[in-house]
């Protein structure tokens, strides 16, 4: 197990294959190696939702990593956010399979790639055909044994594992620290600070 003040770095780079949003040239970019059924990524999604909204220079990566002996329908949503990719609506169908904690089974999903406005008849087929299932396979076993994931969320910031962030205030303090910047033109920014102030981070771990 790494010390956590080990620097543990990123060892895939950002890329064309990544599923991201936010400026190409942003200095802060933050990785989050996640999971739709992990409890605590579902807690830090509308965090880095409002944080995308309320920051300048912040570029946001999300990478699969379905932790299917915790979450049973963790490996078909993921598959089901990589049909919507297919269909240039990833990041509509990111944010409803985080609205609501529940199963995540085949009908929940399709019941929300109709909310994300996807072509019902492709997704339905692709989804059939298993399209999508060497693509995440292929970045779980990316992140497990090249970056050495074995929990979500797991964030990188430029490049280097965060350890030790387990609050709001510790996270837009790394972000911020790296060179975004919190806007000005937000009249309720206290507000949101202090209904976010109590989130903590937790982790899902992999058990081999």
């Amino acid at each position: 197990m790494n010390d956590e003040h080990e620097i543990v770095r990123l060892t895939r780079t950002v890329d064309e294959r990544d599923h991201i949003i936010g400026p190409q040239a942003a200095p802060a970019t933050l990785v989050e190696y996640g999971d739709y059924e992990c409890p605590y990524c579902r807690q830090l999604h509308p965090i880095i939702h409002e944080m995308m909204k309320r920051m300048d220079g912040l570029r946001f990566v999300y990478r699969h990593f379905p932790i299917s002996k915790l979450h049973p329908y963790a490996l078909r949503a993921a598959e089901a956010a990589e049909a919507a990719g297919a269909q240039n609506r990833f990041w509509e169908m990111h944010d409803v399979l985080f609205e609501k904690d529940q199963p995540l089974d085949d009908a929940h999903l399709a019941r929300s790639a109709r909310k994300a406005g996807l072509d019902m008849e492709r997704y339905s087929r692709e989804m059939a055909e298993g399209v999508y299932a060497g693509k995440v396979d292929e970045a779980f076993k990316s992140a497990l044994y090249g970056d050495g994931v074995t929990g979500t969320p797991t964030l990188y910031l430029n490049d280097v594992r965060l350890s030790s962030i387990h609050g709001l205030e510790e996270l837009l303090a790394a972000v911020t620290g790296a060179g975004a910047t919190l806007q000005t033109n937000y009249n309720d920014q206290t507000n949101w600070l202090g209904r976010l102030r109590r989130f903590r981070v937790g982790v899902s771990r992999l058990h081999s």
